[in-house]
């Protein structure tokens, strides 16, 4: 099938062949435990409750649209995280996912380090007590101030992206009279199974330092990232402690990992062989993926520690190499199942012999990526069940955007009306963290919901929020 282009990407109302979509679920009103959080379920009326609220109750004091975090299921994911890898392993939060005071107080009490990539990001972690030597930081273009904050706050690591970095941590480092650990991001030549724009360890794009010197592998030693090695070891202002790798994200492979490690291991031991030293740690990112639908069949913490690290001991023994310290990433496969965000159903516009759209008070200011990843979701009548035949629905929001899309495809329940409450899982990760104000849209609340007891952590924009910096 050709998609024509567009400027904001390919067209979306196109009349996809018959039985490209698969048939409805038996049951509409079942809540897929894969999809939704941990105490997400319905309860004697058919009303779709979380942390032993009801999403009626929830949208009557906290308005719509709004995202409800099931802080028991944050809580047990980094458990999970945590446990898996064990203390010989360092597991980051990676905080671009989603970043708030009180997840970042969540992280500390449950042990997990944080990897931040602005100096907003930095601003949170350090304002909320999590210590600076358990936070990382990120960037393919840290600025003068960003760097001299977290080195000054004493950040365990900074994450070198390129030759300048190298030279300007090295120089603020120095003038502080501070020697700072960093690790060097390279690109390790894996393209992940993922979608163009997250695929971030090919090549041809802004991140990292290559591994190899054009398009061949073989060549470590004679490749960019062993000459950044080379540079940051002369400089007395840095603490090398290992190799970056990040090789994209929603990745349900390992093979990709396995390729990724190979070759920083091949980097640390050319760093052996020309320099003598064994450098003790590498980070393989993060980037595992979640199910955003039923037919998403992501790994288990426990799954991926395992596959990771016999991956790295293999490469490492054949190489004759002291296993270095894992660090792993998480950020969405913590957060993104832990939340959902509730609307309320506004018009139902049925367009025969093709489907009927379904438009909700939010839509890409609180959820753009379905707009600029093709991003899949589900979505369920959460305010009621139903008995009513499926229909093939469109979830839309109200801007003025036809690529404004929530759920693309999806069967609802044929009654949907106006006034009905539609929740949309997996929404924690990535959702509030590239919220917009399109058409000057308020940003939506997060509240975290746990034990009965429903609070904000990140308050409703209002009006005055918005006309407070349009200074006129």
């Amino acid at each position: 099938m050709s998609r024509s282009a567009h400027p904001a990407g390919p067209r979306h109302a196109d009349v996809l062949p018959e039985g490209h979509y698969a048939g409805p679920p038996a049951d509409l009103n079942t809540l897929d435990p894969r999809v939704w959080s941990r105490t997400v379920r319905r309860n004697a009326d058919g009303v779709v409750t979380v942390g032993g609220l009801d999403v009626t109750s929830l949208a009557e004091e906290f308005g719509t649209p709004a995202y409800f975090l099931d802080e028991d299921d944050f809580r047990t994911r980094c458990r999970s995280w945590k446990d898996a890898f064990g203390p010989d392993a360092d597991v980051f939060y990676a905080g671009k996912a989603f970043l708030s005071r009180a997840v970042v107080r969540w992280l500390h009490e449950e042990g997990l380090n944080l990897d931040v990539c602005s100096g907003g990001e930095l601003a949170t972690a350090l304002d909320a007590g999590m210590p600076a030597e358990r936070i990382a930081l990120h960037g393919n273009n840290k600025s003068t101030e960003e760097i001299t904050r977290a080195v000054e706050a004493g950040v365990g690591r900074i994450v070198l992206d390129s030759f300048q970095e190298i030279v300007r941590v090295a120089h603020i480092a120095e003038k502080l009279g501070k020697r700072q650990r960093v690790q060097i991001r390279v690109t390790v030549g894996v393209e992940a199974h993922t979608h163009e724009f997250i695929a971030t360890a090919h090549e041809d794009q802004k991140f990292g330092i290559a591994l190899a010197g054009g398009t061949s592998q073989s060549e470590v030693g004679g490749g960019p990232a062993a000459e950044a090695v080379r540079r940051a070891l002369k400089l007395d202002g840095l603490e090398l402690i290992g190799i970056h790798s990040h090789i994209g994200s929603q990745i349900f492979d390992m093979a990709g990992f396995e390729v990724s490690a190979r070759r920083v291991v091949q980097l640390l031991t050319h760093v052996r062989d020309e320099h003598g030293i064994e450098l003790p740690e590498i980070d393989l990112g993060g980037g595992l993926g979640i199910a955003y639908t039923s037919d998403d069949d992501p790994r288990e913490p426990h799954e991926i520690a395992k596959a990771l690290n016999e991956i790295v001991s293999k490469e490492c023994a054949a190489a004759g190499l002291r296993v270095p310290r894992l660090s792993v990433e998480p950020g969405r496969a913590i957060v993104g199942p832990t939340a959902f965000t509730l609307y309320e159903v506004g018009t139902v516009k049925e367009l025969e012999g093709l489907r009927t759209y379904v438009s909700v008070d939010g839509g890409m200011s609180d959820n753009i990526r379905t707009a600029l990843y093709d991003a899949e979701y589900s979505v369920a009548l959460a305010s009621r069940t139903s008995d009513a035949e499926p229909m093939l629905s469109r979830v839309v929001g109200k801007h003025c955007e036809s690529g404004d899309i929530v759920v693309r495809d999806a069967f609802l329940p044929s009654d949907v009306a106006p006034g009905d409450l539609l929740a949309v899982p997996a929404t924690g990760a990535y959702c509030r963290a590239m919220a917009n104000n399109y058409n000057h849209a308020l940003r939506p609340p997060v509240v975290t919901v746990k034990d009965g007891e429903a609070r904000v952590i990140v308050r409703r924009e209002t009006e005055e929020d918005l006309l407070r910096l349009d200074v006129g």
